[in-house]
């Protein structure tokens, strides 16, 4: 397996670590497809380690995940690219939904962009007050959301809120994401989520496991019930622009983005 993503198993509890720090945890596609595999497997047939619980965290002080790393889209071409990007994202965060077993996602610093979108598909999230969330592509890189990831955010903080992170580009705090539902518990630095995590695994490993698969698969279902929108269109209308490549290069030679709508 790749240093860039670490992956133990110690009595039944699963703990994927995010294993960027100098990246502040950015993901790879290798990445975020072997947190789709491992999401796939556990609480199946498949687990010869039998896993009842799954923790994420990211490694460091500075970053649960920073997003997608930007160098993944210097490749991209076309509206194509994009599609097939958000197409492959929405598959892997419906794995992480679909998770056999109960996710916890322990989260400390910057959870942006990709980061925040696993984050909102996990079953619980826990963080720290140095939390920073939001999806700031709107200043950053001109692209998009797919509507999949925007209804799992709609979901857990209103349409109101992401509405108002999206259009303003700005980050919200620990204490906000606490409040606005984001994340289920607030602790005080990455050593208490930490702890805290390890602790709700433990707990939740002695649970029923057909009661706890039961609850993930009746809310999953309860959550995508609506038919979901198409929405190619608008991943075309951004990952075509060229103001997307503007975005992209302006990332790398450090400077501000000249958007031209276009």
């Amino acid at each position: 397996m790749s240093e860039d993503l670490l992956y133990t198993v110690d009595n039944q509890i699963g703990h994927i670590i995010l294993n960027r720090p100098h990246r502040r945890n950015a993901l790879t596609f290798d990445m975020y497809q072997r947190i789709g595999e491992i999401c796939a497997t556990v609480g199946t047939e498949s687990d010869s380690n039998q896993v009842k619980v799954l923790i994420l965290s990211g490694n460091g002080d500075a970053a649960f995940a920073a997003g997608t790393d930007i160098s993944q889209f210097q490749n991209f071409t076309g509206a194509s690219d994009g599609i097939r990007y958000e197409e492959n994202m929405e598959f892997v965060l419906n794995q992480i939904d679909a998770c056999n077993v109960p996710t916890i996602a322990a989260l400390n610093g910057f959870v942006t962009g990709g980061g925040a979108g696993i984050a909102s598909s996990c079953s619980i999230r826990i963080g720290s007050e140095d939390l920073k969330v939001g999806v700031p592509i709107a200043r950053t890189l001109g692209n998009c959301l797919a509507i999949g990831t925007l209804r799992r955010f709609v979901a857990l903080i209103g349409l109101a809120r992401t509405r108002y992170i999206l259009l303003t580009a700005q980050l919200i705090d620990g204490q906000e994401a606490s409040t606005a539902g984001f994340i289920n518990e607030l602790l005080t630095n990455k050593t208490a989520v930490m702890k805290r995590a390890f602790e709700l695994a433990e707990s939740i490993k002695t649970f029923a496991p057909l009661t706890l698969k039961a609850s993930i698969m009746s809310l999953n279902r309860l959550q995508k019930a609506p038919m979901i929108p198409s929405d190619e269109d608008i991943v075309e209308m951004c990952y075509g622009s060229d103001d997307f490549k503007e975005g992209v290069k302006a990332f790398f030679e450090k400077r501000k983005p000249d958007w031209q709508g276009n």
